[in-house]
């Protein structure tokens, strides 16, 4: 461990041990130079840590905080150890869960999506219709995979923002990121390969590997470090993995992100191996700190890393507008998507190209991230009015999801129909794992406009977890 981690970690424990509560702040950069005999760079970097795991929060000129929601006695944590490999049966749970949560009446904070009132409506479709004009006829047969070429370069142009050098011949053009995902599974994998997931983990994985006929290892999510690296290093030397499929950057649910050392390490132990990982980055783009994070693909040489976006978080759900990046596996994929749907919407692939380069896109994503960070303040300024103090989370630094850990006795599908009864809709621990374990967790969504609504929602959540029939 280097020694700007080592301070990191000796401080979170501080924190959420509560011997540094919410809105303490911390000690001194001098102090913390003396204390360790480092130098200032080293300690910056221990805040900076500290900063992408949500535990503290800057102010100009006057330090570093401690965060509401970073205080914890025991946060909610995987064993330590990956699962054996096991066949997946979740899609059905997951279908009963969405359900409940189609209706435009329901409180929608169990949705994946954030609110369509955020997004820039009409101006993307003055784009649609700049794009839609622009079209030929040769259009129809030019623009099959990999895609729309204005559409592509500007995808390149936002990977360069970062650092990255992608090419836009690398680069396919998918319906929205789970399409991506889905192909990339497709290409390197076969009915019966063990796949590494995470756990807690976006439910889409685990239902896309239901449906080939996968197995799941799941390697165990902490709420502040991520994903745990030593776990999948033991899973790797235990079982046969074929593939990788992880979320590095406000992992779904839990909110978490890596460090850019911890994704680094990732890549370089699958290089090892020659496992090819599956980058899922829908929320890169929503981070509320200065820069954006690097992905786990700018740490791969040797064509291993998928990795895989879309503007359904970001700017226009639904046009189903995703990518890939797929590395080495870049012709497999293309082939597998001329195999199956053949085209992403053209009109929609011209129109987004048009609003990428003319519609300001930037200047969107500082409101969107705005309006996200405040609705966070909002949600937890309510969850600490109305909630037990049991119930504990660690806040994000980007996307809109919140991972909660209620009482150990709490029984989150039962706490799930309640609300649900009430027009609430909530996102239950157990769709998010294999096992469907997490019993006594949900999660959130924070990327609505903040109002009564959502206030009389978590209060009446509150009067919920007061009923003895959800207590196990």
């Amino acid at each position: 461990m280097n020694r700007y981690e080592t301070i990191a970690n000796n401080l979170a424990t501080q924190i959420r041990e509560g011997l540094l509560p919410a809105g303490a702040r911390l000690p001194s950069l001098r102090h913390l130079i003396a204390q360790y005999g480092v130098s200032q760079s080293t300690v910056f970097r221990a805040y900076s840590l500290l900063e992408q795991w949500g535990l503290v929060r800057a102010e100009e000129r006057a330090g570093y905080f401690v965060t509401k929601g970073a205080t914890v006695n025991e946060t909610v944590r995987g064993e330590g150890l990956a699962t054996e490999p096991r066949k997946v049966d979740i899609s059905d749970l997951v279908f009963s869960v969405l359900e409940s949560a189609r209706h435009a009446d329901i409180v929608p904070l169990g949705s994946a999506f954030p609110s369509p009132q955020l997004f820039p409506t009409a101006r993307l479709l003055k784009s649609l219709v700049a794009g839609t004009r622009s079209l030929t006829p040769w259009n129809t047969v030019e623009d099959l995979p990999p895609g729309n070429d204005h559409l592509r370069q500007q995808i390149s142009l936002r990977y360069v923002g970062t650092g990255m050098s992608v090419s836009p011949n690398e680069i396919l053009i998918t319906n929205g990121a789970l399409e991506a995902l889905n192909l990339c599974l497709m290409a390197v994998t076969r009915p019966g390969d063990l796949v590494a997931v995470e756990s807690p983990g976006f439910y889409a994985a685990l239902q896309a590997i239901e449906r080939l006929d996968l197995r799941a290892v799941e390697i165990p999510v902490d709420p502040v470090s991520g994903l745990d690296l030593e776990a999948l290093q033991s899973a790797l030397d235990q079982h046969p993995i074929r593939a990788c499929w992880f979320m590095p950057n406000f992992q779904n649910p839990t909110g978490t992100s890596l460090s850019a050392d911890k994704k680094r390490a990732l890549v370089e132990l699958l290089r090892r191996r020659e496992v090819p990982l599956i980058e899922d980055d829908v929320y890169q783009e929503l981070h509320f700190s200065r820069d954006r994070p690097l992905p786990a693909k700018a740490f791969d040489t040797q064509g291993l890393v998928m990795h895989c976006s879309s503007f359904s978080k970001t700017l226009a759900p639904g046009y189903r507008i995703g990518w890939t990046a797929a590395g080495r596996f870049s012709d497999k994929v293309r082939r597998l998507k001329l195999m199956t749907t053949l085209s992403a919407c053209i009109p929609a692939q011209a129109g987004v190209a048009d609003y990428l380069e003319h519609g300001g896109y930037d200047k969107h994503l500082r409101s969107l991230r705005s309006s996200f960070q405040s609705q966070l303040e909002r949600m937890e300024t309510a969850l600490h009015r109305w909630l037990p103090s049991p119930v504990r989370w660690v806040r994000p630094t980007g996307g809109y999801l919140l991972w909660l850990q209620l009482p150990q006795s709490v029984k989150a599908m039962e706490l799930h129909a309640l609300a649900s009864a009430r027009g609430i809709s909530i996102a239950p621990g157990p769709i998010f794992s294999a096992t469907h374990g997490f019993q006594d967790c949900i999660r959130l969504n924070f990327g609505h406009p903040w109002d009564n609504r959502f206030e009389n929602a978590i209060r009446e959540l509150a009067e919920i977890l007061d009923d003895p029939s959800i207590h196990g």
